[in-house]
């Protein structure tokens, strides 16, 4: 039996004996692609040679990509773990041609794979093809049909429709049919009773689809219509999961030997074995997929947050500890532990893992600690919803009670059912549903992109100038409208650019375009499956016209030194606080300079001085910029430049270095060191577990800092009639205010004694109770003090109503004895309606509330209220 491993380089091999170039898996978490957040197939990396923004290098090419599916229409979140085969993170095999081969070779190469060389049965193979479809004008892949023939008896080539057999990369953009293979991996007696072919994609669990041929051979325009595709594209996607199912002779994907050493793991963790109840497997499965999906994405440099692709990952792995919590009895941090059995399986084909093992362990300990501390929260909050549902009769809590804890929490609706199951209650799913499809509306609102299609004004490819000049006469290739909030731009693509668009930390050129008719200017330069993009409010009036690209040289000249400020501050933390300092993100602008990077502690103040003392010094040095471009990847290695963890780089690629400092970089730089002028560090803070993260300035926002605190200084030494040592004058000055201080609050509690006496001697006795009230010109504080002071004197029978002002704010403060609340009285409520006399609101306890408002005139009026409302 061939092991996962195995058959992952056997795939390769085949395809490289068919002149396929094999490629590394691209990252997982995708950077410059708006309509992407990770990459959920194979084709992801090649999308600007699809769309033809790059030329192809290699016409044949071949992977293992790893993907992610969370979201959008590959959803599969919901069904992970609960059935045999459906996974967030996956792994696709893949091979493409571009412009190459087409349906015959993708055709006869699989069933050759396939049958020829892992020895698959044929009589349980299956093949679709496209249906066709009259109301666009196809007719049926006959073409494929027709090749399938070949290997395939006829009752096992399946018509499919346009949802399973039809491709399209979006709304826009290439597509094509596609002739997916279909296994049925069940026994003998079951395909005896009822054929394969009447289960295809009928979500047997064992009658599944495991290899997609996609032939794209048309451009889906934006107002729906179809063209051909200049150059056809074969792109095939095989689930390296579902494979290892069908080889191993198994028939659930868990128990492969993908995932069986992480379940042994978990099983063992958990006191438990896999297979000996539903509940506990799922579990088990949940965890085993989100922890390779996690996993690869801190290592891809995507760390959990609260914002976008950071929220999936977030979601995701506390979906997992939630599982382990309820059904496991992890109530501590388990899942960093399931590290080295990951690194196990999966280190030898992706090395990235156990080069990043520690940094995944603390961020996913961190993360899980901090969900648990979460979950413990969320029960106490839903407990204290299940005794007021409780109280009032009801058998069902709000169904918005239960979207604030999944939103504002991270509180699962399931384990929010599980809860009230056990306390027998459920919850209102409808109202929990609508509050959902708001949410989901506002992010759609907040997302939503009116593209048109690309105006084609010549054909051609962009060509970047802008590492030599800020100036070049261009044209315009090709533009679309595009409306977002409200707001019409236009993304225009030019020839030859200077402008540099944003990647790598730096954000995109501004600049204008300039011909003898008019100027146009670029609010910004984006970069976009590989092709810079220039936006702009208008276009111009004569599109055909040569234009000089003029970028903002002053904000150019800025964002270099930042950009070349970031390399010296990544080697001066490596010498300062060691190797294993890895760039964990940066963000490069005119203003500043913000540097994220791998380390397990605070980093001292005396160590930032040195760092900055370091970088400094080697800007005082003056040194020259030394860059190589289009170096073969390999040459770059052996001169020791330093690489990103999850970033994709290419068989060539641009060096920058300074000295020492040498690293792979697109970004535009200082062409000496000297031109950064002076660097300063701003701050340094935790931006996740083992992540810190920089801020600096350099240049002339030194020289405006500086200046700052000169002009401060001047100031402060003239609030201390220009003192020789502003320290001392300083020191005395907090000195002399904290004995005033001390002072005055041993002043207030006389007074506060003086207050309560006379309260006491001004109270009424009204039906054996003593009531106190009052209007008195203190702060809060005084009157608070007071009235727990009266009800440590009277721990019976009181009732206090206090009116007060401070700074010309009226507040109300109210306090009861403990035995009037028992028979009714409820000083939040009082003080909640009184309030309203004042202009305002608040609220409290049974025995004490208060409330602050906006009228001073109907102070006295408040307080009377609440004498009446309490009865007395």
């Amino acid at each position: 039996m061939l092991t996962a491993k195995e058959i992952r380089e056997s795939f390769k091999r085949f395809f490289e004996s068919k002149g396929h170039v094999i490629v590394p898996s691209a990252p997982m978490v995708i950077k410059d692609d708006p309509t992407l957040m990770f990459t959920n197939a194979g084709m992801n990396q090649f999308k600007d040679i699809i769309l033809g923004n790059h030329p192809a290098k290699n016409k044949r090419v071949a992977d293992s990509q790893k993907c992610l599916r969370v979201s959008g229409k590959h959803n599969d979140l919901e069904e992970v773990g609960h059935d045999t085969y459906h996974h967030t993170m996956f792994e696709m095999l893949g091979n493409w041609s571009f412009g190459d081969y087409f349906k015959k070779e993708a055709i006869s190469w699989a069933w050759e794979y396939l049958v020829d060389v892992l020895k698959i049965d044929p009589a349980n193979l299956y093949a679709t093809v496209f249906e066709g479809s009259p109301e666009e004008g196809l007719e049926r892949d006959n073409e494929a049909a027709g090749y399938w023939e070949q290997f395939l008896p006829k009752d096992h080539i399946l018509n499919g429709n346009k949802h399973d057999n039809f491709w399209e990369m979006g709304d826009t953009g290439p597509c094509g049919p596609c002739s997916e293979i279909h296994i049925d991996l069940r026994p003998a007696e079951e395909r005896a009773k009822v054929p394969g072919r009447d289960l295809v994609n009928h979500d047997h669990p064992q009658v599944i689809e495991i290899w997609n041929l996609v032939f794209m051979q048309y451009n889906r325009k934006a107002d729906g219509s179809l063209e051909p595709l200049p150059a056809r594209v074969i792109d095939t996607g095989m689930g390296f999961e579902r494979l290892c199912m069908a080889l191993q002779g198994k028939t659930s994907n868990y128990d492969t030997d993908v995932f069986q050493p992480i379940i042994r793991v978990i099983a063992s963790m958990a006191g438990t074995v896999y297979g000996k109840d539903p509940q506990t497997d799922v579990a088990m499965r949940v965890i085993a997929d989100h922890i390779r999906t996690i996993a690869f994405s801190i290592t891809d440099g995507q760390l959990p947050s609260n914002a976008k692709a950071g929220y999936v990952i977030r979601r995701i792995l506390r979906r997992a500890v939630r599982y382990g919590y309820t059904f496991l009895g992890q109530k501590q941090a388990f899942m960093y532990r399931l590290l080295p059995i990951l690194i196990e399986t999966m280190g030898d084909a992706y090395p990235e893992l156990q080069a990043q093992q520690t940094l995944i362990e603390k961020v996913i300990k961190e993360e899980e600690e901090a969900f648990l501390r979460t979950l413990e929260t969320g029960i106490r909050l839903l407990d204290k919803t299940m005794e007021d549902a409780k109280a009032s009769g009801k058998k069902e809590i709000s169904g918005v009670d239960a979207f604030t804890l999944y939103d504002t929490f991270g509180f699962p609706l399931d384990l929010t059912e599980l809860i009230l199951r056990e306390n027998g209650l459920t919850v209102n799913t409808e109202e929990f549903d609508v509050e959902m499809q708001k949410q989901k509306q506002r992010a759609r609102n907040a997302a939503a992109v009116e593209t048109g299609d690309w105006v084609v004004l010549k054909e051609g490819e962009t060509e970047f100038v802008g590492y030599d000049y800020t100036e070049y006469e261009t044209s315009i290739l090709r533009y679309r409208q595009v409306k977002q909030k409200n707001q019409t731009l236009y993304q225009i693509v030019l020839d030859k650019t200077p402008f540099y668009a944003e990647s790598g930390g730096q954000v995109g050129d501004t600049g204008v375009l300039v011909n003898e008719f008019e100027t146009i200017e670029i609010i910004d330069t984006k970069k976009e499956n590989n092709l810079p993009i220039h936006l702009a409010k208008r276009l111009p009036e004569h599109l055909d016209a040569p234009m000089m690209a003029c970028v903002d040289t002053d904000k150019r000249a800025a964002c270099a030194a930042n950009h070349s400020c970031t390399h010296l501050l990544d080697e001066a933390l490596r010498q300062v606080l060691g190797t294993h300092v890895e760039q964990k993100g940066s963000l490069v602008t005119p203003d500043g300079l913000r540097f994220d990077f791998s380390h397990f502690q605070k980093v001292t103040p005396e160590q930032l001085r040195e760092v900055e003392h370091l970088v400094n010094a080697k800007i005082r040095e003056n040194i020259p910029l030394t860059e190589y471009r289009n170096l073969p990847i390999e040459k770059a290695k052996e001169l020791g430049a330093i690489a990103l963890f999850g970033e994709k780089y290419g068989d060539e690629v641009r060096v920058v270095q300074f000295g020492s400092s040498i690293e792979f970089c697109g970004g535009t730089h200082v062409s000496a060191t000297g031109k950064i002028g002076m660097v300063k560090i701003l701050s340094e803070s935790s931006v996740a577990a083992g992540v810190r993260r920089i801020e600096a300035i350099t240049g002339a926002k030194v020289e405006e800092m500086m200046d700052t605190i000169e002009d401060t200084l001047n100031e402060l030494r003239q609030l201390f009639n220009n003192a020789p040592d502003l320290k001392v004058a300083i020191r005395k000055y907090i000195e002399e205010n904290a004995g005033l201080k001390k002072q005055m609050e041993a002043f207030m509690k006389e007074k506060e004694a003086l207050v309560k006496s006379k309260l006491i001697g001004n109270a009424k006795d009204v039906h054996g109770v003593k009531v106190i009230k009052a209007v008195l010109p203190m702060p809060a504080d005084s009157v608070k003090n007071i009235a727990f002071q009266l009800k440590g004197e009277f721990p019976t029978n009181l009732f206090v109503a206090i009116g007060s002002t401070d700074n010309g704010k009226p507040m109300l403060t109210v306090a009861v004895s403990e035995d009037l609340v028992a028979t009714g009285i409820n000083a939040g409520k009082l003080v909640r309606e009184a309030a309203k006399l004042i202009q305002g609101g608040g609220g409290g306890q049974a025995h004490f509330a208060t409330a602050g408002g906006k009228n001073v005139d109907g102070l006295s009026a408040a307080v009377d209220k609440l004498i009446e409302l309490a009865g007395f």
